[in-house]
């Protein structure tokens, strides 16, 4: 089920909260008495970090094909859907479009430099479909991976380790035309064939692949009547398929991956997930955190590391359960190597319940803390609860937070310089959380900032900038902002600036 309002105010990432049936309607959380605060993980009371983050922690800036790439018409590359999406009247806040976007397509070079300037060690970027296949199969293009052969040959030589997204989005409108996009099972399929084409020819050099990014979003907010490509609104058994459908791709791209890709060559998911936070800590409450980030997850992360539908989520969808076979969970459960994970914030509180479902959901006050995003409310316990429900429930072998950051409004002042502090403020505040789990043992191994440069932000336009340098989208000059220096600080001290 999906728990969101779409509205302007809230496209960025709308945040998809697809569950099992406990989640809704829950009982109001009762107060709890007399309950004892708990030490967590290494017995460290709450808030405390350790000395830094663990040696060989992975630093990077994470960016997104359609985003930053530009270059829409160039080298045999087909149109997206999010293409066709952000020409149509009133699709788009600022009625901008990703013609251009950032020009990373042609000024990567300079972008590699400015990630080597500040000290990253990883770059996680996406790999555009419609540029390697250009009809969703069938022939492909070989000038469109010619861009990826160059862009990671440029991060190698500048001592950046590429990780590949292999879907952020940017489904090749011929797909949707011609079989429905993810409403048909020939669309997993043929994610699977591009996957196994992609890791077989750049698998030599990139060793980390990420197969899907934020079904919660794209699912709900592209199918399901939010603000995204490809715009429709379909009704809930539909979109129940299309995450299936989802799912299903995940999986095969993994086996692809495995079958094609060079000996050691690594893959996991990368999702938005929904995050729950005890609302006190105690026991019982992070107990029920637990149960409900399990049962809040489990129409997507929860079928991959498990391979099932929770039975929640199965009697709650009743006749709107998506259709599926044994082989179906068997291929979504293809072993992992990782979980990545994009937290920007928390969307429940949560309360122990003495009921069957074990947990209560507490609403957010309407005063509730938020970014210049309306969407992104502030906690930064949001980074120490996501990836250690992933662990205690999971136990992946690591944990990649594949996306975190802050928009900002990010105006020049008469210097010429971009001081936004609101940006360093969250971001200090939040890797203080995550050092906090790593102290802990939890097995994050690396952090992706969103984002490198000011983009396209779907349909926000260009207006929303959440770079960490800023893009004149007039002259396309890259100005760094002053998170740059803080970001630089906390990657040589491999510890919180």
């Amino acid at each position: 089920m999906v728990f969101k309002v779409f509205s302007r105010g809230f496209s960025r990432r709308q945040l998809a909260k697809v569950a099992a049936g406990a989640a809704l309607g829950l009982p109001a959380a009762s107060a709890r008495t007399g309950e004892k605060s708990v030490l967590l993980g290494s017995g460290q009371p709450r808030g405390a970090a350790g000395a830094g983050f663990p040696g060989g922690f992975l630093w990077g800036t994470a960016t997104s094909a359609f985003q930053v790439e530009g270059a829409v018409n160039e080298d045999g590359r087909g149109p997206s859907i999010w293409d066709a999406f952000a020409h149509r009247p009133g699709a788009i806040v600022d009625r901008s479009n990703a013609d251009r976007a950032s020009d990373h397509y042609h000024r990567y070079k300079d972008d590699v430099a400015l990630m080597k300037a500040m000290g990253a060690r990883a770059y996680r970027f996406s790999i555009a479909w419609p540029r390697v296949f250009p009809d969703g199969g069938g022939e492909p293009n070989p000038k469109g991976l010619d861009f990826y052969n160059r862009l990671v040959d440029e991060c190698l030589a500048h001592g950046i380790t590429p990780f590949a997204t292999l879907y952020h989005w940017d489904l090749p409108q011929a797909l949707q035309d011609r079989v429905g996009g993810w409403e048909s099972r020939d669309t997993a399929k043929a994610f699977g064939d591009y996957a196994g084409y992609v890791a077989a020819r750049l698998s030599d050099r990139v060793t980390n692949f990420f197969t899907i990014n934020e079904c919660g979003r794209f699912v709900d907010a592209g199918y399901g009547g939010g603000p995204d490509a490809p715009g429709l609104k379909l009704s809930q058994d539909r979109v129940n398929q299309v995450r299936h459908h989802v799912a299903l791709a995940h999986g095969l791209a993994v086996q692809a991956i495995r079958a094609h890709g060079r000996t050691g060559t690594k893959v996991g998911p990368a999702e938005n997930i929904v995050v729950c936070v005890p609302a006190i800590e105690t026991p019982d409450n992070i107990r029920a955190a637990e149960i409900a980030t399990r049962e809040m997850n489990a129409g997507y992360l929860t079928a991959i590391l498990e391979g099932k539908y929770t039975s929640a989520f199965l009697a709650y969808a009743g006749a709107n359960a998506p259709k599926f076979t044994a082989e179906d969970l068997k291929i979504i459960s293809s072993p992992v190597d990782y979980v990545g994970i994009n937290v920007y914030t928390p969307h429940y509180y949560v309360t122990a319940a003495d009921d069957a479902h074990g947990f209560a959901l507490l609403p957010l006050p309407a005063s509730f803390p938020h970014t210049s995003s309306p969407w992104h409310k502030i906690d930064p316990a949001a980074l120490y609860w996501a990836p250690r429900h992933v662990a205690k429930l999971w136990g992946p072998k690591a944990i990649y937070i594949t996306e975190n950051g802050t928009s900002s409004s990010d105006q020049p002042t008469a210097d010429g310089q971009v001081y936004d502090l609101d940006r360093i403020m969250v971001l200090r505040s939040y890797l203080s959380q995550l050092q906090r789990a790593t102290a802990e043992g939890v097995p994050v191994q690396g952090y992706f900032l969103w984002s490198l440069l000011d983009n396209f932000e779907w349909s926000d336009g260009l207006e929303t900038r959440y770079g960490l340098y800023r893009v004149d989208f007039e002259t396309l000059k890259r100005t760094p902002k002053l998170s740059v220096s803080f970001y630089r600080e906390v990657i040589a001290r491999n510890a919180v600036a």
